[in-house]
């Protein structure tokens, strides 16, 4: 039934307009603007002078993530769809989302290490997305082909199409940013925190309107991927939790690294599937060979909400602990 639901789900042609992914980018790359306006040099240096915390965190979100979702999907395989798969794969391979850091401090967890984690993730985003989208799915693809219940389709994965739109979308503006920061710190910081209000009201703005035009079809698939993300956000914040309390790491920096790994950048996967450079219509959203990536669309932008409200959850529960255990 659950797979029923998802292989129709794939079919599904949401209604966007022809120029909403241009705006999306955009809109992605002027809150990247705003965020590196907050990153100074001397913050990238402590990943260098106080290693363990930065490293776990970056370890965790590059390689434990991706690998938890990996497991995750072999284990729900006979109920997933290839494309919904790749979905989680997609959202697990982009960095930290933009208002980790905003939890972060709420949550009373180490701010500096959130921002360094963001920071270092964000800038080795245009290697390590597409790297990690490009070796996961790959796996993914050849071990559902051999073991799952359904003849998957053979997909190329864009590597270096991935790679350029993650430069000019994260890259640019993260250098932009931070030049202009480091060259005019007093204008940057009086533009920072209202640029950065802004540009995040305008982003959810933006998902919140792709949602709207959608809302028949959001009510009808709402229930098991509202399940599915759910399970997917909660290994993501366990695997930043378990990870770092096995370094051994204090209490504060554990609950910004639990954050940073449960908070994800699915605008960029959002993006990306709306780049047909990157997914081509032909290939990836074609009735004729039967490949549609309707589930890849509604996993990813399901994800940009639930996240915002598993996160802030989170942290409140955090920020009200008298003896925490975390």
């Amino acid at each position: 039934m659950i797979k029923e639901q998802l292989a129709s789900l794939d079919g599904v042609t949401l209604n966007l307009g022809s120029g909403t992914g241009l705006i999306l980018s955009i809109v992605l790359a002027l809150v990247m603007f705003g965020i590196a306006l907050g990153i100074k040099l001397e913050t990238l240096k402590k990943v260098f002078t106080e290693p363990k915390s930065i490293i776990t965190g970056i370890l965790l979100q590059w390689v434990g993530l991706p690998l938890i979702t990996f497991l995750l999907i072999i284990c729900l395989n006979r109920w997933l769809t290839p494309m919904v798969a790749l979905g989680m794969l997609l959202v697990a391979s982009c960095p930290g989302g933009n208002i980790s850091n905003f939890m972060s401090s709420f949550a009373k967890g180490n701010t500096e290490l959130s921002v360094s984690m963001t920071a270092v993730a964000t800038v080795a985003a245009p290697v390590v997305t597409p790297f990690n989208f490009w070796l996961w799915g790959n796996l993914y693809l050849k071990y559902a082909s051999l073991y799952g219940t359904m003849t998957i389709p053979q997909l190329v994965i864009p590597f270096w199409h991935i790679f350029t739109t993650v430069f000019i979308i994260l890259g640019i503006p993260i250098v932009l940013g931070m030049l202009c920061a480091h060259y005019f710190p007093k204008f940057s910081e009086s533009i920072k925190k209202p640029f950065s209000i802004f540009s995040i009201v305008v982003f959810l703005a933006m998902v919140l309107g792709m949602f709207i035009p959608n809302w028949q079809l959001f009510i009808k698939y709402i229930a098991v991927i509202f399940v599915l993300v759910l399970i997917h956000n909660a290994c993501a914040f366990g695997t930043g939790w378990t990870g770092a309390t096995l370094m051994k790491l204090p209490r504060i920096d554990r609950r910004s690294i639990t954050i940073e790994v449960g908070i994800q950048n699915s605008g960029l996967g959002l993006t990306m599937l709306l780049n047909p450079a990157i997914f081509k219509p032909e290939l990836w959203s074609n009735p004729e060979t039967g490949i549609m990536y309707g589930g890849m669309l509604f996993v990813t932008a399901w994800w940009g909400i639930w996240h915002i409200i598993s996160g802030l959850t989170l942290a409140s529960i955090f920020r009200t602990q008298k003896n925490p255990a975390i």
